[in-house]
């Protein structure tokens, strides 16, 4: 998603950046989504603070293989998560289960590993939302997408401000999902359809039966 404490920030960027998480994580929780981050710390632990603080649920992927590794190797919180996977994956294969399990994907300033995420979900057709004006990564996707030249599976969304970010984001998830339901709309209209002709077909077939055995019979 965004930067990590590891990440060099300046303490007046990191001051603004921390405002600007916590807009994020309002907004994310006021579209009733389920947060998933990697159990980190910077951004992504400001953005899940805030998210939580507004009432939603957080599931982290901690590239640990259990609790103390976790804590004591790689030095992440347990407080920014209501539950916290352990994948033991490390940081690269955790940001690949992030970034399949999500249906938008955020970028947030970051680095290389914001960098990571980004790629994969670039490649995999994810619909990801970036704020611009976060630092880092995040302002530099338009050049990034232009250098690579290669046409997006999903879509791609820029915005300053989080909430309408977010908007943007779960709208258009929305319609992406539409056609689906509508296809299965149609077939079930369809099928309802080709069963009222059938049942259409039968009483005409009864009423022609009836109708011969009422008929006088003549030579």
């Amino acid at each position: 998603m965004g930067a990590s404490a590891n990440d060099a920030l300046s303490a007046t960027e990191a001051n603004r950046l921390k405002g600007l998480a916590e807009e994020l994580g309002a907004a994310i929780a006021k579209q009733d989504c389920i947060l998933v981050t990697g159990a980190t710390t910077g951004l992504p632990h400001l953005v899940a603070q805030a998210f939580r603080n507004n009432g939603g649920f957080a599931l982290g992927v901690s590239p640990a293989e259990n609790r103390r590794e976790h804590v004591a190797r790689y030095g992440l919180p347990e407080d920014g998560a209501d539950v916290i996977i352990f994948t033991g994956f490390g940081y690269k294969g955790r940001n690949v289960i992030n970034v399949r399990c999500a249906d938008i994907v955020l970028i947030v300033g970051g680095a290389t590993g914001t960098l990571n995420e980004f790629t994969i979900a670039y490649d995999e057709g994810k619909m990801i939302g970036v704020l611009e004006g976060s630092g880092g990564v995040a302002d530099h996707i338009r050049e990034i997408i232009k250098v690579c030249n290669k046409p997006a599976a999903g879509k791609v969304f820029f915005e300053s401000d989080p909430a309408k970010l977010m908007e943007r984001c779960v709208a258009a998830l929305h319609v992406e999902a539409s056609p689906g339901r509508g296809y299965l709309a149609k077939m079930e209209d369809t099928m309802r359809k080709r069963q009222v002709k059938k049942n259409e077909k039968k009483i005409l077939a009864k009423l022609a039966g009836d109708d011969k055995k009422q008929r006088p019979k003549t030579k």
